[in-house]
């Protein structure tokens, strides 16, 4: 559990979830293909994990907040880890196929490659790694509604766009706030060549911005009502005050403040957009 970072990927699992419902209603859930979803969507990101985890094994050695992880520790024989992990993300990836659709499938195998193989190794060589890794990290909800009809379109891009914006914040927050642990492994997450600067601020304040226009496009595009629009606008518009004010402060501890922040918006959000739904 802990290789395939349980409590992270039933996080993933809840996005899809709920991007399933808002293609369906509630009265139009197939419990079989949910299930699917829900199993296949776990072993998927689970797989992901364990392969990101095999990959920096090293890293993980140098970093605080990963020196406890199976592999660091001896837990786990990398290569027992390496083949675990493949054979979960392979085992998530035929469930999908076969229990949901050809599309979910895809979205499923793309965001495991870009994950394990793009992501992870760009992390040590460019910021651009964030941008590179928010295509993976937003497909859930994607995921939930491909699954449900099999079809890409406007609606899913449109869930798919607040939780890929909504990520620079996130994780440029984290980054600020561990830094330090990540510069001793040599990961680069920060946007600025200047690490922990004012370009880095700002960058954060103007993701921020961008999810007040983002939170309405369902109800522009006629998924939810004008209830989760207003109240978006508003969870968003609180969200980029939290920016601002780690922007004018720029320390740990604002970053902090706006890390948390970042915890609570994304499932709130989505969690207003189903009740609106139905």
């Amino acid at each position: 559990m802990a290789l395939l970072k349980f409590r992270l990927a039933s996080l993933v699992v809840f996005s899809a979830v709920l991007g399933y419902i808002l293609a369906t209603g509630v009265s139009g859930i197939d419990w079989t293909t949910l299930t699917a979803l829900i199993i296949g969507g776990f072993l998927v990101t689970g797989g992901s994990n364990g392969l990101n985890q095999y990959i920096e094994r090293e890293s993980d050695k140098l970093m605080t907040r990963t020196q406890d992880r199976p592999l660091p520790t001896g837990r786990l024989e990398p290569m027992t880890a390496l083949i675990f992990s493949s054979l979960v993300g392979i085992l998530g990836l035929a469930i999908l196929w076969y229990f949901t659709n050809v599309n979910a499938f895809i979205l499923g195998l793309a965001a495991l490659v870009s994950y394990a193989f793009i992501y992870t190794p760009m992390k040590k060589k460019s910021p651009w790694a964030v941008f590179v890794g928010a295509f993976p990290g937003a497909v859930p909800p994607m995921l939930g509604w491909v699954a449900a009809t099999g079809k890409f379109g406007l609606e899913p891009g449109a869930l798919f766009a607040i939780q890929f914006i909504w990520q620079f914040p996130h994780f440029w927050s984290i980054a600020w706030v561990l830094d330090d642990d990540y510069s001793k492994a040599g990961f680069k997450l920060l946007p600025s060549k200047g690490g922990k600067d004012q370009h880095s601020a700002f960058l954060v304040l103007l993701y921020s911005l961008f999810l007040i226009p983002v939170a309405v496009l369902p109800w522009a595009l006629d998924i939810t009502g004008v209830i989760s629009a207003l109240v978006g606008v508003s969870l968003s518009s609180f969200f980029a005050y939290m920016a601002y004010l780690f922007y004018e402060e720029q320390d740990t501890r604002s970053a902090k403040q706006l890390m948390f922040t970042t915890f609570f918006y994304l499932p709130l959000l989505q969690i207003l957009f189903v009740l609106d739904k139905i």
